[in-house]
């Protein structure tokens, strides 16, 4: 007898994906750490749906790296110096060279993190940064016609949301506070803090609570 394939892929065992997950929960709230989790299932699910096989199409190792750590930036350790995005990208590039992973995967994992709020620029990126930016925006409820109710629930069961959209938009505009740098006008952090400002919510978190997943 046939078993049945798991809804979602499983999560990375290795020693290397382990400390992510260790470094990602002592970084974040659980909410965020959450939704980067679910960015990488999003993401694995969406590689499936398009058929792309891991090893050949893209680099799970790597893709489980980028989304894992693509919030990093938004947490207590960055240096609130720059935009989260590619403080992010620093810690990420900085974690992944530590153990022992050449430039040139450190360099498409910072370039995917980097990228991954830019609409459309991922895109043109290859693989890593789509697939990256595509599980991400998938978690908001954006672009989710390929993933069944199912997937959600198997997804959700062990990675709840938690409100996580206005947990990560927290995490971003406290980040934004800390330098003008951080906050640059017509970057997301920039207007997500100016919402803030405005109207005390934001579109992104009205948005999402409006979507598929809910908040």
């Amino acid at each position: 007898m046939n078993t049945p394939a798991p809804l979602v892929p499983a999560l990375p065992t290795g020693p290397v994906a382990t400390a992510a997950l260790d470094l990602l929960r002592a970084a974040v709230s659980p909410p965020v750490a959450h939704h980067s989790v679910r960015s990488y299932l999003f993401a694995r699910l969406l590689a499936d749906h398009e058929r792309l096989t891991p090893g050949t199409d893209y680099d799970d190792d790597l893709l489980f790296h980028a989304c894992l750590l693509h919030d990093l930036g938004t947490s207590p350790d960055a240096p609130g110096q720059d935009r989260f995005e590619l403080e992010g990208a620093d810690l990420a590039a900085e974690f992944l060279t530590r153990h022992g992973y050449p430039a040139t995967a450190v360099d498409q994992v910072w370039e995917a993190i980097a990228l991954h709020s830019s609409a459309r620029i991922p895109d043109r990126r290859g693989p890593l940064a789509r697939l990256t930016r595509r599980g991400v925006t998938a978690d908001f409820g954006i672009d989710t016609a390929h993933l069944t109710d199912a997937h959600g629930a198997a997804v959700h069961r062990d990675h709840p949301r938690l409100d996580m959209s206005t947990a990560l938009v927290d995490a971003i505009t406290t980040h934004a506070a800390r330098s003008p740098q951080a906050a640059a006008r017509y970057t997301l952090a920039g207007e997500l803090a100016r919402e803030r400002a405005e109207s005390g919510v934001t579109g992104l978190e009205l948005g999402t609570a409006a979507g598929r997943w809910g908040r």
